[in-house]
């Protein structure tokens, strides 16, 4: 894996097969499932070349079915739902091995004007200020897991860059909540439907560790089976995936064998430009190993 922004922009690049059949390529990454963060940013891709640029994707809502095959295409087939004067609504349904392994419905809306308010974003260090997270897994060296120092080191099309370094070093029960700075390593073209699939591909980064840590644990634990279950996301704003985002991350909720958590995404100068739910399983393994 090469971790470049040429990878990711290449695999967002759809095939078209038909008429509303598109198809994409996995980002090899090594591990032995697809990315959900790549089928949420791909699926969204096929969604919005099916409506007009001037209706951007407002909200979508996700189920992951069944982790993907790395090693094989997977097929986006879009249904139409609805097409009106304001609003357009698709359905994706993603398949890989003749199987249906995700489902995607979003929603399109032509920019208008209307009341204003947002939350406030909180007062963190500046991203200048920290490590990025290869360089924050090089500091740390063998205070952190093995598994945690690989994947923080690994090359990234997303840079990472975390406020709360001492939950890395730690493994003390703290309250469920942290930031992370994040941004596409380099600049990407000017359509704003490839920034919004680039932020939907990101926005399932690090999102389900927040369920595991008042628990003193992480999704890296042997003892821990994690894996997205459902995932929403609400574009509030314009932005651009290539400036800086504070996401911040929170868990209102464990139980059952599930994690829920909550993500807001800030601009530098403060303005809330996207919001983001996810439920994920964090079933005890009882392998402490």
């Amino acid at each position: 894996m090469t971790g470049s922004v040429d990878e990711l922009l290449a695999c967002l690049d759809l095939e078209p097969l038909a008429d509303d059949l598109f198809r994409g390529q996995s980002i090899q990454t090594g591990w032995f499932r697809v990315f959900g963060g790549q089928v949420l940013g791909q699926a969204l891709v096929a969604a919005s070349r099916t409506v007009e640029a001037s209706r951007p994707a407002h909200s979508l809502h996700a189920y992951f079915i069944l982790g993907g095959d790395p090693a094989a295409p997977i097929d986006y087939a879009v249904e139409r739902i609805r097409d009106g004067r304001s609003f357009a609504t698709r359905r994706v349904v993603a398949h890989q091995h003749g199987r249906a392994i995700f489902t995607l419905s979003a929603s399109f809306h032509i920019e208008e004007d209307g009341a204003f308010h947002q939350a406030v974003m909180p007062d963190v260090p500046a991203p200048e200020a920290l490590l990025d997270a290869p360089a924050l897994a090089a500091a740390a060296g063998p205070a952190i897991p093995a598994t945690m120092r690989a994947y923080l080191g690994r090359a990234t099309p997303i840079e990472l860059r975390p406020v709360e370094v001492e939950r890395y070093l730690s493994r003390d029960p703290r309250e469920p909540r942290f930031h992370v700075w994040m941004r596409a390593r380099e600049r990407l073209p000017d359509e704003p439907a490839l920034h919004r699939a680039v932020l939907a591909y990101a926005s399932d980064l690090m999102l389900l560790d927040a369920t595991l840590i008042p628990h003193g644990k992480t999704v890296f634990d042997a003892s821990i089976q994690s894996a997205s279950l459902d995932h929403a996301l609400w574009f509030h704003r314009s932005f651009r995936a290539d400036e800086w985002l504070l996401y911040v991350h929170d868990s209102p909720s464990a139980s059952g064998a599930r994690g829920f958590a909550r993500g807001s995404l800030f601009t530098r100068s403060g303005e809330l430009v996207a919001s983001v739910a996810q439920e994920g399983l964090i079933r005890p393994t009882g392998d402490g190993s």
